[in-house]
């Protein structure tokens, strides 16, 4: 039997009872820890600030879509998710792929498949590494695209991961507000020095004492420099 520490995390977005047990009880046997939750909002929440190896995402749900909770996830985590929807027509299935699901099983489903599909995109992503970056006590994961310290959250939001992400890949080196806002910012959003000088504020408090190191450069702009002071 595989110890509880070990066994790789599911969470289950499903909000037809029969099935979820289902789920929960065919995972349980495979070797999965499961949990679940029955409501969009309550299914993004969770994947947002819990850790999971795979997310199951059923595409009709109350409160929030799957395919809603598929296009926030995508720029903030890296969770693979499995679309299983009985919403099986061509323009779902390739939307769900567009939004960054990486399999799709529609139902009704065999068990037996479902836990080798799991099993397969289990492996395929413990076969790549993850690309991240330390910056003092706190880890720029360029893949989850999220800043941690001990493993938690920082709680950047993606215009300020965008920043940091960029200078610290780039460590070292100044570069000017405008070429920080093209590299960070949307094309169609607010660029201007202001605006940015706004996130590079909130992004030192936000890094606590690894802030320091994001510094400004007089008659330049910013850089992050991983010297200390």
């Amino acid at each position: 039997m595989i110890p509880p520490h070990e066994r790789p995390r599911v969470l289950v977005v499903e909000d037809d009872l029969s099935v979820a047990e289902g789920l929960i009880r065919g995972l349980g046997k495979a070797g999965f820890e499961t949990s679940l939750a029955m409501a969009g909002d309550e299914g993004l929440t969770r994947i947002l600030h819990e850790r999971f190896d795979l997310v199951l995402l059923d595409l009709m749900l109350p409160e929030k879509s799957g395919f809603e909770i598929l296009e926030t996830v995508r720029t903030r985590v890296s969770v693979p998710i499995v679309v299983l929807s009985a919403r099986t027509d061509l323009p779902s299935r390739l939307r769900s792929f567009d939004q960054g699901a990486v399999d799709f099983v529609p139902k009704p489903f065999f068990m037996e498949e479902l836990v080798a599909r799991i099993r397969a995109r289990l492996a395929l992503t413990a076969a790549t590494p993850s690309r991240t970056l330390p910056l003092a006590d706190v880890v720029v994961d360029l893949d989850a695209r999220v800043v941690t310290r001990d493993g938690e959250d920082l709680g950047l939001t993606a215009h300020e991961f965008n920043v940091v992400a960029f200078l610290r890949e780039h460590a070292g080196r100044a570069y000017s507000r405008q070429q920080i806002a093209e590299h960070a910012l949307p094309e169609d959003g607010d660029r201007i020095d202001r605006t940015l000088d706004t996130h590079i504020s909130r992004i030192r408090k936000k890094l606590g004492p690894a802030g320091a190191h994001l510094r400004t450069v007089w008659a330049i702009g910013y850089k992050i420099d991983l010297e200390p002071r």
